[in-house]
């Protein structure tokens, strides 16, 4: 008779273990897999819907026209074009100087803006063509726009020699034909999988947050709460250091003297994922906060409810 009593007892401390055991496994599978949805549901969110997109390229590199970087970059490479065809013998140090004012001072009008907003629209065709294309080239921001605008403006105004300045192409390389090579079949399944990643995060985590509360309470749904936005937290730090990665290697193949305008130019095509990082930073700090806190509470409050001495 003894042994009969036991065994619910001996069943039930075996199946204990055996639930948390299931438990902690499951919550390292969805803390894994938050951790690696959210770089991957950004990036190719940002492949699709940004970087493919012409006019969302414009809205991101267009601001760059007034970026101190960019203007010297362009005044710099203007004025070396122009000074191959002067030779002014001892003036040359100052007919240099002279020209690269000029033309830096040319890069803060509407006319410039205009240029730079045009150049940039056909560098977005080498864009896609060098990520989507078979054959790898380097992606380049052709001057030639901006060089006839400068010399149009300094012919204008009278500058000397300003009429022996080439209108040919001359390019800012931001980013090299072996990188692009390295990238394309990342790009080419990055926007293939186009938001899907980023849509299947929210569901993933609204699903798993829904059920964890309608099986196990609210207390289970804080300890999953808090899970999650560790995984959250933990994909949007990994996303951050794929941006900074790609910015190291991506300018790595740039050339020196492009290298300032290329760095510009990759800080504002990314300036949506850094945005992004932040806001998966601060959800997953919530939710981790939000759901210990609350765990915390309605254990104390649980505590508290077994103490009290009932009524009578």
């Amino acid at each position: 008779m003894a042994y009969g009593p036991e065994r619910p007892a001996a069943a039930g401390d075996w199946l204990g273990p055996v639930r948390t055991s299931l438990s902690a496994a499951l919550s390292a599978v969805l803390l894994v897999l938050l951790a690696v949805l959210v770089p991957f549901g950004a990036l190719s969110a940002w492949v699709d819907l940004e970087l493919d997109d012409t006019d969302r390229y414009l809205a991101a590199v267009s601001p760059l026209a007034s970026d101190t970087d960019v203007r010297n970059t362009v005044a710099t490479v203007v004025t070396d074009e122009a000074m191959k065809n002067i030779d002014v013998g001892p003036l040359q140090d100052t007919v240099e100087q002279f020209l690269h004012e000029t033309a830096l001072s040319f890069t803060t009008t509407e006319a410039f803006q205009r240029a730079w907003d045009s150049a940039n629209r056909t560098a977005h065709q080498a864009v896609t063509a060098s990520l989507h294309g078979d054959d790898g080239k380097a992606v380049t921001i052709d001057l030639a726009p901006v060089i006839e605008e400068v010399k149009k403006e300094l012919v204008d105004s009278g500058v000397p020699f300003a009429d022996r300045i080439p209108v040919r192409e001359t390019s800012i390389t931001v980013l090299s034909a072996d990188r692009a090579d390295e990238l394309r079949s990342s790009f080419r399944w990055l926007r293939y999988c186009s938001v899907w990643p980023a849509v299947a995060t929210v569901v993933l985590l609204v699903l798993v947050l829904g059920l964890t509360l309608v099986r196990g309470g609210p207390r289970a749904a804080l300890t999953t709460a808090a899970v999650a936005g560790g995984g959250l937290v933990l994909g949007a730090v990994l996303l951050r250091i794929a941006v900074a990665i790609g910015r190291d290697r991506v300018l790595d193949e740039v050339p020196g003297t492009d290298r300032a305008g290329a760095a510009a130019v990759y800080d504002a095509l990314t300036a949506s994922l850094r945005t992004t990082v932040w806001i998966v930073l601060i959800v997953g700090a919530v939710l981790v906060v939000g759901g210990l806190l609350g765990r915390f509470v309605a254990g104390r409050r649980g505590r508290t409810a077994a103490a009290a001495p009932s009524g009578t």
